[in-house]
């Protein structure tokens, strides 16, 4: 095992800023939700063990650093080598995590992705944070194309929970299935709460948050929340909508999604990626290929890079607010 802290803890102090914590949050410190859940998890399976790439506290794996040592490896700023290294672990009976931002993970490492884990089927599982254009840090830091990149390969499960409350579940999900998975994260700045009466969470199905027969909007990961938020905007306007969470991307619940589509006028996706390989991409092809008419929207990055800032300037201007998506659904509804 290598450990650095010193080098880690000046490595990792570069990207904290990215963060941001609410004024009124700062007294009560927000939970770590993944970190938390893969920490439980590995105090019950001494086989679980945590990869990091030099980025410790960001993907919250300093819990295991910290209370299960003999159970992480720092692995130093080589996202490929940790890939290989994840790798040989699996094929050794071990149940590997690895960590990294998204775009580090996806890009620098794709090679080895496919040939050592998505290949052979090993047991890795692929966590990468920060996902989408939710960075302070600008295109470098912005992935747009993870989950193109990890959808195209056979047998990669990719996943991208709603909110941290759904962490736990993700995790456990994770673990349940023997093989490949790529979970894209973000971290949470403010108390997250799930609800007593949240539809189950689980991989290749759908969850229907709210219900309206003139559009359903499919959303995956920071979306579904502004989704929900352009929902209760367009009731306004007595415009009912079918919110629906699409945690899991691949597999995808084609015959959930094609239900919702049944009983919808307009059908919008609405994602924190590029438009092209991503859900909107999914979505489409589940219409294509069973010869649907509907009016059809993908709200997201609009193949283009993005420069950095906060989440609600990027969102606005690159047209993932919840007011890009009302003014997709009034315009289907209008044609």
């Amino acid at each position: 095992m290598i450990e650095d802290d010193i080098k880690s803890t000046q490595s990792e102090a570069r990207h904290l800023d990215d963060f941001s914590v609410k004024q009124q949050d700062l007294e009560k410190p927000i939970p770590k939700y993944y970190g938390e859940a893969l920490l439980s998890a590995a105090r019950n399976d001494s086989s679980i063990l945590a990869l990091s790439a030099d980025l410790t506290a960001p993907t919250e794996t300093d819990l295991i650093r910290d209370y299960l040592p003999e159970q992480f490896i720092m692995a130093g700023i080589a996202e490929a080598n940790m890939v290989g290294v994840g790798a040989g672990l699996a094929r050794a009976g071990f149940t590997p995590f690895l960590h990294s931002f998204a775009v580090f993970l996806t890009r620098r490492s794709f090679d080895q992705i496919a040939m050592q884990v998505a290949y052979p089927k090993t047991n890795v599982k692929l966590i990468g944070f920060m996902p989408g254009i939710d960075s302070l840090l600008g295109v470098s830091h912005q992935a747009i194309d993870d989950i193109a990149l990890m959808r195209a390969l056979p047998n990669m499960v990719v996943l991208e929970p709603a909110s941290p409350s759904d962490y736990q579940d993700a995790v456990k999900a994770a673990l349940a299935h023997h093989g490949p998975v790529y979970l894209r994260l973000y971290r949470a700045n403010t108390h997250c709460s799930n609800s007593a009466d949240s539809p189950s969470w689980e991989i290749g199905k759908i969850r229907r948050l709210s219900n309206g027969s003139d559009a359903v909007i499919f959303a995956t990961g920071l979306m579904v929340e502004i989704a929900l938020q352009a929902s209760q905007e367009l009731k306004k306007y007595s415009i009912n909508t079918t919110v629906v969470d699409c945690a899991s991307i691949k597999p995808i619940d084609i015959d959930g999604i094609l239900g919702e589509i049944s009983k919808s006028k307009v059908v919008i996706t609405a994602e924190n990626h590029s438009i092209i390989g991503g859900l909107g991409s999914a979505i489409s092809e589940i219409i294509a290929t069973n010869n649907i008419a509907r009016p059809f929207f993908r709200v997201g990055v609009q193949d283009c890079f993005a420069e950095g800032g906060s989440r609600d300037f990027l969102f606005r201007k690159y047209g993932l607010a919840a007011d890009d998506i009302i003014k997709k659904v009034k315009q289907g509804l209008v044609n």
